[in-house]
């Protein structure tokens, strides 16, 4: 079965958050003073994701992210991965994370059936990593890459979300990560997911990102995978690893967008930016799975063409990544 949206796009992916908590609070995410907890009973059960994912999968889901807040601090998570990597269909699972917890967990993580990892470094230097995540501990999170490649995980990808004047000098250096690691750095442009007036400002294109990257480097476009992300990648002449430019508010595309997502609290979404979804959590509390079915194919039918959020004029929505799944 193949689930396909009104504008012929085929939907093979699902980015499904586990928890709204997280131990970072980057100034990007989330407000200085944090987010109102979700009670227990807000949040789906593991049982209740287990049976959302698999519903997925029976309709055509080859592969899931497992994301948040940040997922690892669920207590259980390892035996809930594990779960839900052996669905019958399920191609890949993968799991994105800000690295603190990985040094302990990264061997767990691969045993439970983990294929990928994804991590979010936003900076190489102690201060601005500091500055960025409001306290966080960058040489943890070191240590965290450092122990999933020792666990064996294929080659990891690091997200950097560029924000002009605060940490775009460091382009060059994440670009560098490639020469020597076989790592996919990916730049993601910063997003107006806060109400933040002043984000433009820190905004910068993908195009200035990748022009900065081809002044130092040569670069060789890559072909992407079909269930690969939205990232147009690329590699430095004769490095170890690859570079992706992730472009949500100058190139959006939308046009290639394969997903939809589930919220921590049960909510069905076709698009980050939508206020458009679906309450799953009566739904999952019935034994009947037809109707479950039938909102996830409703969901993909209903998933908007693009978003509008660099149109001018448009209005500009609230996003609370930590609980949406970014």
């Amino acid at each position: 079965m193949a689930l396909i949206d009104t504008y012929g796009r085929r939907i093979n992916y699902l980015r499904l958050s586990v928890t709204d908590r997280c131990n970072m609070r980057c100034s990007y995410c989330m407000p200085a003073q944090g987010v109102a907890k979700l009670g227990h009973k807000e949040m789906l059960s593991y049982e209740e994701l287990y049976r959302a994912a698999a519903a997925c999968v029976a309709q055509g889901i080859e592969k899931i992210r497992v994301t948040g807040g940040e997922p690892l601090v669920r207590r259980g998570i390892v035996d809930f991965l594990g779960r839900l990597s052996s669905i019958p269909g399920l191609k890949e699972l993968v799991v994105t994370t800000n690295g603190l917890l990985l040094d302990e967990l990264a061997q767990p993580l691969r045993q439970a059936g983990v294929a990928r990892l994804n991590i979010s470094l936003d900076s190489l230097r102690a201060e601005t990593f500091a500055r960025i995540t409001r306290g966080a501990d960058l040489y943890r999170v070191l240590s965290g890459i450092a122990a999933a490649q020792e666990a064996g995980f294929g080659p990891l990808k690091i997200n950097m979300v560029v924000m002009r004047g605060v940490n775009d000098q460091e382009i060059l250096d994440f670009a560098a990560l490639t020469l020597d690691h076989p790592f996919t750095v990916r730049f993601i442009e910063y997003m107006p997911t806060l109400q933040d007036e002043s984000w433009g400002a820190q905004s910068m294109p993908g195009s200035e990102i990748l022009a900065r990257i081809a002044e130092r480097y040569p670069l060789l476009p890559l072909v992407n995978s079909e269930m690969a992300g939205p990232a147009r990648n690329y590699k430095i002449q004769g490095a170890a690893g690859a570079i992706g430019i992730i472009t949500p508010v100058s190139g959006h595309f939308c046009e290639s967008c394969n997903r939809i997502r589930i919220t921590a609290t049960g909510r069905v979404r076709g698009c980050l930016f939508s206020d458009q979804g679906m309450d799953l959590k009566p739904l999952l509390a019935s034994d009947d799975p037809g109707p479950l079915h039938e909102a996830l194919s409703r969901i993909v039918t209903q998933k908007p063409g693009r978003h509008h959020i660099a149109e001018e004029g448009a209005e500009q929505a609230v996003v609370n990544m930590s609980r949406i799944g970014g």
